[in-house]
């Protein structure tokens, strides 16, 4: 088998005999899409995603997040003579919680790998990703 990292030959082992990576590592790929719905997805598969797949999730997430975030803050502001239910204050609180925490899943793997997360994901950053993966 041949190591991924310094292309060196080894005879079925499990680690690089030169550089001691593992052999049977898959590096990722870049996906065609990226859905939403991905960022439900547990630790030990979004550590799987390319960067640029993190990259643009990230960007679902925030949006999301921001959505939620107004959701909550319009139903938390009603004026007094329009009845919101609880459930309905509650769904949104919740939904806004969850995104921040799928948001800083993300973020935590994006500084483990780039060692830091970016403040804004923006198409300008996308782009340069994308050209230097060409």
């Amino acid at each position: 088998m041949i190591c991924s990292y310094c292309r060196s030959d080894n005879k079925g082992n499990v680690q690089c005999d030169f550089c001691g990576a593992p052999l049977r590592q898959i590096r990722p790929k870049v996906k065609n899409m990226v859905t939403l719905d991905m960022c439900e997805l547990p630790f030990g598969q979004l550590i799987t995603f390319h960067t640029y797949d993190l990259l643009l999730l990230l960007r679902l997430v925030r949006q999301e997040r921001t959505n939620a975030y107004d959701l909550m803050r319009t139903v938390q502001k009603a004026p007094e003579d329009v009845l919101v239910d609880k459930d309905t204050l509650t769904f949104a609180e919740e939904q806004y919680r969850l995104y921040t925490k799928r948001m800083k899943v993300i973020e935590g793997i994006l500084i483990d790998r780039m060692g830091y997360k970016p403040k804004r994901v923006d198409n300008q950053l996308l782009a340069k990703l994308k050209s230097r993966l060409a």
